[in-house]
């Protein structure tokens, strides 16, 4: 390789791949899913209460670059919330 061709690294992290932007996606609303339910679980959250989940906005999962996150905020599926954390648009 030349030093003027990017790596595949740089490449890859600049424009992520449809399936990799579905598979982050997918692992985004599971995790943030397990994290209202976890919420959810604890004493003094009553089963039967009405109230939903206070919870909207999480970390992404890191196995994923910044890169696939921004993509997706672009794509309208995610909205940045505070410090670095994503909600469900």
């Amino acid at each position: 390789m030349s030093d003027s061709e990017p790596t595949p690294a740089a490449t890859h992290a600049a424009t992520p791949s449809p399936e990799e932007l579905t598979r982050a996606f997918k692992a985004f609303k599971k995790r943030l899913k397990l994290t209202q339910l976890d919420h959810d679980s604890r004493i003094g959250v009553g089963p039967l209460s009405s109230r939903a989940s206070g919870i909207v906005a999480i970390a992404p999962p890191r196995e994923y670059p910044r890169a696939v996150w921004d993509a997706l905020v672009a794509q309208g599926k995610l909205k940045r919330a505070s410090q670095g954390q994503y909600e469900l648009a």
